[in-house]
């Protein structure tokens, strides 16, 4: 007997993107009499709830069940949503993604043979609308020079890690390490994941679960995400200071030089070379991979849209981070 699996979603205002995942999951080739979704809708203003009962109507024999999160957060969402499901096993997806047609099945098959206690894949990130700047922004989002060694972008081997996206686990963990911190309005997983392994368990990335993740569209809400991402850091590092990565390090500590040259530089001319000479050799090495990438790929708007993308990403992160520990 094949295990029973509540697929959980937490969304807000997914009205664009709610139907593709749906139908992603109504296609998936585990059994859809094993499977429920159960939606954690955050009081959408769209049109998400109208998509998701047309889609209730045109395919009865996928079992969807929608709950509010009042807090209107990503972590009540999950743990609202987990409350509300029957499923052996839970399954946490995205609304911005779109799971390949047998992520389901090889998750479960992960857990039943004892891979890790949580599973989760790899991230295949797309723009999500046909521009040139949503694809340099893509590219950027799945490049080790803006996410470092984070294996879920990468999907270099499969084996145990610090976290994964959105994650596969028996019912039973969340019973027993508690559900996600809803303290933390990003972050949560890593936070989640963080537990799993201090209590002895395996985070375990199998590069064979695949999923479709789409990037932001324009630098500004590429901004916020990575602004967001730093503040919450800082606040989950509080916490667990020993999950600190060098590659988290490095942002804060580049927007750190960027000010104290510049302030610097008001009183003392070196700094100001200094300055220029850090700007030329991070913008020059920028520039450098966004050619390699707009002649690799054929996609000549990398040259200026890959350098200005992971620019916003340190930047964002580094800044997001530091305010956070000032404040």
């Amino acid at each position: 007997m094949k295990p029973f699996v509540s697929i959980i979603i937490p969304c807000f205002n997914e009205g664009k993107t709610i139907a593709a995942l749906l139908k992603a999951i109504k296609d998936q080739t585990y059994p859809i009499s094993k499977m429920e979704v159960v939606i954690a809708d955050g009081l959408s203003t769209d049109d998400t709830h109208h998509v998701i009962r047309e889609f209730q109507i045109s395919n009865p024999q996928l079992r969807i069940i929608v709950v509010d999160n009042p807090k209107r957060i990503i972590p009540a969402g999950v743990n609202t949503a987990v409350r509300a499901s029957r499923g052996e096993i839970i399954i946490r997806l995205d609304g911005h993604s779109k799971p390949y047609p047998d992520y389901v099945e090889k998750c479960v098959n992960a857990l039943e043979n004892k891979l890790g206690d949580n599973v989760g894949g790899v991230w295949e990130i797309k723009p999500s609308s046909d521009t040139w700047l949503a694809d340099s922004i893509a590219m950027a989002a799945s490049h080790p020079l803006g996410v470092g060694d984070a294996q879920y972008r990468l999907g270099y081997q499969s084996g145990a890690v610090d976290t994964v996206p959105f994650g596969a686990f028996k019912r039973r963990l969340f019973d027993e390490i508690g559900g996600f911190n809803e303290d933390l309005l990003t972050n949560e997983d890593y936070e989640f994941n963080t537990r799993i392994r201090q209590a002895g368990g395996v985070v375990w990335l199998d590069t064979s679960i695949r999923t479709i993740y789409l990037a932001r569209p324009n630098l500004q809400e590429l901004a916020r995400q990575y602004f967001r991402y730093g503040y919450w850091k800082f606040k989950m590092l509080r916490k667990f200071p020993n999950t600190l990565r060098w590659r988290q390090a490095l942002p804060p500590l580049f927007v750190v030089s960027l000010v104290f040259l510049g302030l610097l530089s008001i009183f003392f001319q070196p700094a100001w070379i200094l300055l220029s000479l850090e700007l030329i050799l991070y913008l020059g090495i920028l520039f450098v991979f966004g050619a390699i990438i707009a002649l690799k790929h054929h996609r000549i708007g990398c040259i200026i849209g890959f350098p200005a993308a992971i620019a916003t990403m340190h930047v964002c992160w580094g800044t997001g981070f530091l305010w956070s520990s000032i404040k």
